[in-house]
């Protein structure tokens, strides 16, 4: 049953992701702080009950744009996600977006962004969100063991597969995020619309040292999605 519709979506901006057509609110809700807690590394998260207001209530202020993990508390976050979003939600009119790299099982392939992960993991994260597609695609890391074309040529296949709509990134150096748009475009591949960076009033390093990453992106024309935006405050 859908409960609520975008009751007040007046009082939210939307903007496009980058320069892909996708609207999406400019406040995103991430669901790292909704999982099972006996399971994964993050011992503080909120069980499904205690979490599904926080999704709800988002949806009614008119916010689109959820963003998980298939590494979060064992993906019990990605499982939370979904239910409430076919509880709660219509799924063309919200914008899901997770991430692959951290380790899921003990085995040496369960990790990464090798292409065997990469395909491997959508397909695990599709179950537990319980969704056809994934609308953001995101690399959690840069992963240095695997050859950043082998990693753009799987997502790319995963796009064009109908499995995921855009791709995008998160955390690493400027260089590596031009490495990866240049070694696509000479592909003919998918390129990434985002970075997800770790950017608030105390940590600047996006703009310092990490190599110019700010105005790096800005030239680029990829989205940002500033994370840890109140550094892990209230």
């Amino acid at each position: 049953m859908v409960a609520t519709r975008f009751a007040l979506e007046e009082s939210v901006e939307y903007a496009t992701l980058g320069v892909c057509g996708l609207k999406v609110s400019r406040l995103c809700l991430g669901c790292m702080s909704y999982g099972i807690s006996e399971r994964g590394a993050h011992p503080w998260t909120l069980n499904e009950d205690d979490s599904r207001p926080f999704i709800r209530r988002a949806l009614e202020l008119g916010i689109n744009f959820f963003d998980t993990s298939n590494s979060y508390s064992d993906g019990t976050s990605e499982e939370i996600l979904g239910r409430a979003i076919r509880d709660f939600a219509r799924r063309d009119e919200v914008v899901i977006a997770t991430k692959v790299y951290y380790p899921t099982r003990k085995d040496p392939n369960g990790r990464g962004l090798s292409r065997k992960a990469i395909l491997t993991e959508i397909d695990k994260s599709l179950s537990r969100l319980g969704t056809d597609y994934i609308d953001l695609y995101q690399i959690h890391r840069w992963d240095y063991s695997t050859p950043i074309q082998e990693t753009l040529e799987a997502l790319h296949d995963t796009v064009k597969a109908g499995k995921a709509r855009y791709i995008g990134a998160s955390s690493m150096f400027a260089w590596q995020f031009c490495k990866a748009l240049y070694v696509a475009d000479i592909n003919g591949g998918t390129r990434f619309v985002s970075m997800q960076n770790h950017y608030n009033l105390l940590y600047r390093e996006e703009e310092r040292g990490n190599a110019g990453a700010v105005p790096g992106r800005r030239h680029r024309r990829a989205a940002m999605e500033p994370a840890r935006t109140w550094a892990l405050g209230p």
